[in-house]
């Protein structure tokens, strides 16, 4: 069981995600920090991007915000190196793959290992192409997050059984943001990934409510949590990092 499949181990495990450098890198730092001081097992760090197809407003928004402030990969490597020494659970990027290629695959994976990143999740790489960044990704003792979504049907065993760290189960169609309510796919893809692999499925997309994440989480290893998040980073700005401690406490006390 590597580090972030032992993020799972006799829990629920609470997943967050905040765009880096919204709205900006200093106060990303801070939440990062705080996060984890609030129960969040593992933290998600969005590179911001300027086409974020997997994004809805919110964080559309977060990456434009962060991107205005002259939020670089350069300035997210070199934040996760200075918040690696204050805390020890798990570090993902999540960002898309034109920024990893014009980064330079092997550099971009290199400087992964050397700052304290553990894991990647590329939404826009099909399982198809996982090899564009697998090898890279191997030698760097960097894991790559699988994703299965409600329209994965028959490829969810294939893309169960070479997943690692954990699998990241879409829980609706469309992009990411509050929903109000979330679909039932989630149960029918966890079943079949139950069926082929070990590994901890965890549902994110859509949900922002403690009701949401106790209801997610009876049916599956763990929540992911973004858009919720990123919206009060947006309403507070540099003054977010009470607020957000406040409601990642809450959704922890949930679970």
């Amino acid at each position: 069981m590597n580090k972030i499949s032992d993020a799972f181990r006799n829990k629920k495990a609470f997943i967050v995600f905040i765009t880096g450098g919204d709205p900006d890198i200093e106060t990303s730092e801070e939440l990062i920090v705080a996060m984890a001081s609030s129960g969040a097992d593992i933290i998600e760090i969005g590179i911001p991007f300027s086409d974020p197809i997997a994004e809805g407003e919110v964080i559309q928004r977060a990456d434009e915000r962060a991107l205005a402030n002259g939020c670089t990969v350069d300035k997210l490597f070199e934040m996760v190196e200075r918040v690696r020494k204050k805390i020890s659970i798990p570090l993902l990027f999540m960002t898309y793959i034109n920024p990893i290629f014009r980064y330079g695959k092997t550099k971009f994976m290199r400087r992964c290992e050397e700052c304290g990143i553990d894991g990647i999740i590329v939404p826009d790489l099909p399982f198809e192409e996982r090899e564009e960044i697998s090898r890279d990704c191997k030698e760097f003792n960097i894991t790559r997050i699988s994703m299965i979504a409600p329209t994965s049907h028959d490829r969810i065993r294939m893309i169960a059984e070479g997943a690692e760290g954990f699998l990241y189960c879409v829980s609706s169609l469309g992009v990411t943001g509050v929903r109000n309510e979330i679909g039932t796919d989630a149960v029918r893809m966890i079943e079949e990934s139950k069926k082929v692999t070990d590994v901890p499925c965890a549902v994110g997309f859509g949900i922002s409510t403690k009701e949401q994440a106790r209801e997610m989480a009876a049916v599956s290893d763990g929540v992911i949590i973004g858009s919720a998040i990123v919206r009060i980073i947006e309403e507070y700005g540099n003054r977010c990092v009470e607020p957000v401690k406040k409601f990642v406490k809450g959704i922890r006390s949930a679970l």
